[in-house]
C-alpha cells in the first residue's frame, strides 16, 4: 500500500511537471510571438517614419532649389544696364532725320538659315540686330559667336517664346530675359555681356497679355533694360510665302518713313527670308537708306 502511494505520488508529480513545463513553454512561445509581432511593428513604423522624413527632406531640398533658382533668375548683381541717355536714344529710334534702316531678325540663331543671312550681310558689309531665343542659343552657340564676331548686335527675345510661359506673371518676362542672357554669356564666353534690349514676343503692346506687358516694362526699365518693337515688316512669319509677297509688305510698311526697324526672322524654317534678303537690301539702298544696328544707337 505504501509502495502504491509512492508510485501514485510520483506519477502525479510527473504529470504536474509536464503540465507546468508545457504551460511555461506555451507562455514563453506566446511572449516570443507577441514580442516578435511588436518588434516587427516597431521596425515597420521606424521604416515608415524614416521614409516620411526622407521624403520631407527631399521636398524641402527641391523647394529650396526652386526658390534659389527663382532668386538667381531675379538677381541683378551682374547687371550693367543702359544709361538714361541710351534708354532715351532707343525710345527715339523712330525719330531719325535721315533715312536709316535697322535690319532685325527674331527667333534664331538657327544652324541652317542664320549662316546664310550672315553671309549676305557680310557681303553687303551691313551690321544687323539679332533678337535671339535662349533655346536656340543653347542649340547653336557657334552661330551666336559668329554673329558677335562679325559685328552684329545680339539682343534678347526671351527663352521660350511660349506666351503662356513668358507671360505667366509680371515677373516672368524678366526671368526669361535673365535665363537667355546667361546662355548668351556662356555661348560667347563672356560673363560681362549684357543684351540690354528685349523684344517682347508678339510685341510690347496689345493682345491678351497687354496689361501684364506694361507691368513687365517697368521692371525692365528699373534694370536699365530697353525694349524694341518694329515699324516695318515683311510678314515672313505671317503669310508671305514668296519673294514678291515679302517685298510688297516691305514696300507697303516702309512708305513715308525715315527710320525703319524692320522685322524679319532667322528661325530654321525661314529659308525664304535668307533668299529674299539681297532684294530687301537692294531696294532699301535704292530708296536712299543707310544701315545701322543697335550699337550705333547706344554707343
Amino acid at each position: 500500500m505504501i509502495v502504491y502511494d509512492i508510485e501514485s505520488f510520483e506519477k502525479k508529480k510527473s504529470k504536474k511537471w509536464i503540465f507546468w513545463t508545457i504551460l511555461i513553454a506555451i507562455i514563453v512561445i506566446g511572449i516570443a510571438i507577441f514580442g516578435g509581432i511588436k518588434t516587427a511593428e516597431y521596425v515597420a513604423k521606424q521604416k515608415e517614419q524614416k521614409l516620411a522624413q526622407e521624403n520631407k527632406e527631399e521636398q524641402n531640398t527641391q523647394q529650396n532649389k526652386e526658390i534659389k533658382d527663382s532668386n538667381s533668375n531675379q538677381q541683378d548683381t551682374t547687371y550693367k544696364g543702359l544709361t538714361k541717355e541710351q534708354l532715351k536714344a532707343i525710345d527715339n529710334i523712330y525719330d531719325s532725320k535721315e533715312k536709316v534702316a535697322f535690319l532685325t531678325f527674331d527667333d534664331g540663331p538657327s544652324s541652317n538659315v542664320t549662316p546664310k543671312i550672315l553671309d549676305v550681310l557680310k557681303k553687303e558689309d551691313i551690321k544687323a540686330t539679332f533678337f535671339v531665343l535662349g533655346t536656340m542659343v543653347k542649340a547653336n552657340p557657334g552661330v551666336l559667336r559668329r554673329e558677335r564676331e562679325e559685328g552684329h548686335y545680339i539682343a534678347n527675345h526671351s527663352y521660350s517664346h511660349v506666351y503662356s510661359k513668358v507671360y505667366a506673371n509680371k515677373n516672368k518676362p524678366l526671368e526669361e530675359y535673365n535665363k537667355t542672357n546667361k546662355l548668351i554669356q556662356e555661348a560667347l564666353g563672356d560673363s560681362n555681356y549684357q543684351s540690354n534690349i528685349f523684344r517682347f514676343p508678339g510685341g510690347s503692346v496689345g493682345g491678351y497679355y497687354d496689361k501684364l506687358k506694361q507691368k513687365a516694362k517697368k521692371k525692365f526699365q528699373e534694370k536699365g533694360i530697353s525694349y524694341l518693337d518694329w515699324n516695318c515688316l515683311t510678314n515672313d512669319s505671317d503669310g508671305a510665302e514668296t519673294k514678291q509677297a515679302i517685298m510688297q509688305n516691305l514696300k507697303a510698311t516702309s512708305k513715308g518713313k525715315k527710320s525703319l526697324v524692320i522685322l524679319m526672322h532667322d528661325a530654321p524654317n525661314k529659308d525664304l527670308t535668307a533668299k529674299t534678303l539681297p532684294d530687301v537690301i537692294k531696294y532699301l539702298k535704292e530708296q536712299g537708306y543707310s544701315f545701322q544696328n543697335m550699337y550705333d544707337v547706344i554707343e
